[in-house]
């Protein structure tokens, strides 16, 4: 091998070892090409629950475009420049969610939007990041697992964004974004006595909550769950039709394009909340096998990355936004199917939506850099 090396023009050595241009730029390619394969097929399935709309999809593309060069932009941002902002970031966060008080947008019955300049966008979708972020900025330089004085100080940056988003009300994101937090908690080695206690909580303020924090039309959708039949034509609708579309599908499908509970507008919500029962309808089972299996590869490509990060906020982290995404499509594929209360969250990049994807696809160019930071540092 050294005769080998001495023959080589000089600088071929360090040549050899230079990192890969993905790696410069800092692209994780297999994560990548898992991300353009789901959201094509979102897009594929979007043109169809959209009754052939070429607009939606163009607009959709739009936003997925955005999306992916925001994507990018937040790969090339060196880890440690995340963990110095992030609380700064946090607080600009929780400024948005005031601001969305007194000024924001609203529609109906609910008031989650800013308005600046003609662009509307809502300000608790950027805290799904920036929450997580910040638990895991504050447990990094602190004796892990944490003491109980640290766990009780990430539950408070936790809970002022979900209490402030709850008002809006958004329960649906608000768990969401409790989850995200938690789930750093759970990263960082929490002990089983703390998860246990919590679990004895959560079903000791099950009535409490329902008594004072849930709207009329939340407790009507737990209701809904349990027994849907008893509001046919009203509450009961929704799950009604998704089942039917998902049960009328088989193992094979009806066909692109010909579903007929979401091309005859039985269906509601066929381009956001309920744009999986258009799949299982037209693609049948197979379809959403393969959904499901796109969804299982990018979660396993996560996680792997979480398990070879060489610091504990990337492992923390990253293990945050994989977990938050398997919640997202848990979520919405239960509530489709009947499993959960209807609460609002899309299917992740699938659904039609703005705000929502770009958020998502900015927590992947986390995931990229906490992935390539080190590859790059190694050379």
């Amino acid at each position: 091998m050294a005769d080998y090396l001495r023959q080589l023009p000089q600088g071929s050595a360090d040549l050899a070892r230079r990192p890969s241009a993905a790696s410069r730029f800092h692209i994780d390619v297999p994560l990548l090409v898992l991300l353009l394969a789901l959201t094509s097929f979102g897009l594929l399935v979007l043109y169809s629950a959209s009754g052939q709309s070429s607009a939606a999809v163009i607009r959709q593309g739009q936003y997925f475009l955005v999306a992916y060069v925001v994507m990018i932009v937040a790969a090339q941002i060196r880890l440690v420049t995340y963990m110095r902002w992030a609380p700064w970031f946090y607080l600009g966060g929780i400024g948005l969610l005031v601001a969305v008080i007194f000024v924001g947008v609203g529609a109906k019955g609910a008031q989650r939007w800013l308005s600046l300049g003609g662009f509307r966008f809502q300000p608790s979708e950027i805290l799904k990041i920036l929450v997580p972020m910040t638990v895991a900025w504050y447990l990094a330089d602190r004796v892990l697992p944490p003491r109980f004085k640290y766990i009780v100080v990430s539950l408070a940056i936790v809970g002022l964004p979900a209490v402030l988003i709850l008002r809006q009300p958004d329960l649906g994101t608000a768990l969401l974004i409790a989850a995200s937090g938690l789930f750093v908690i759970f990263m960082a080695g929490i002990g089983w006595r703390y998860i246990f206690g919590a679990a004895v909580l959560a079903v000791a303020s099950a009535w409490p909550a329902w008594l004072f924090v849930l709207k009329d039309y939340q407790k009507q959708r737990i209701l809904t769950l349990l027994n849907p039949e008893s509001d046919k034509l009203g509450a009961g609708w929704n799950i009604i039709q998704s089942k039917t579309a998902i049960g009328s599908g088989g193992w094979s499908g009806k066909g692109w394009q010909s579903g007929t509970q979401s091309q005859l507008d039985f269906l509601p919500e066929s381009r956001t909340d309920f744009i999986i029962a258009v799949l299982a309808e037209e693609f049948g089972l197979r379809g959403v096998l393969t959904l499901v299996a796109l969804y299982l590869l990018i979660l396993l490509r996560g996680f792997w990355i979480g398990l070879n990060a060489k610091t504990s906020y990337g492992r923390m982290l990253a293990g945050s936004l994989t977990l938050t995404f398997f919640v997202y499509i848990f979520v919405n594929m239960g509530m489709v199917a009947g499993l959960l209360p209807v609460v609002g969250v899309p299917l992740p990049l699938v659904s039609a939506g703005g705000t929502s994807v770009v958020t998502l696809m900015a927590g992947f160019g986390l995931l990229m850099a906490i992935s390539t930071e080190q590859r790059i540092a190694d050379y």
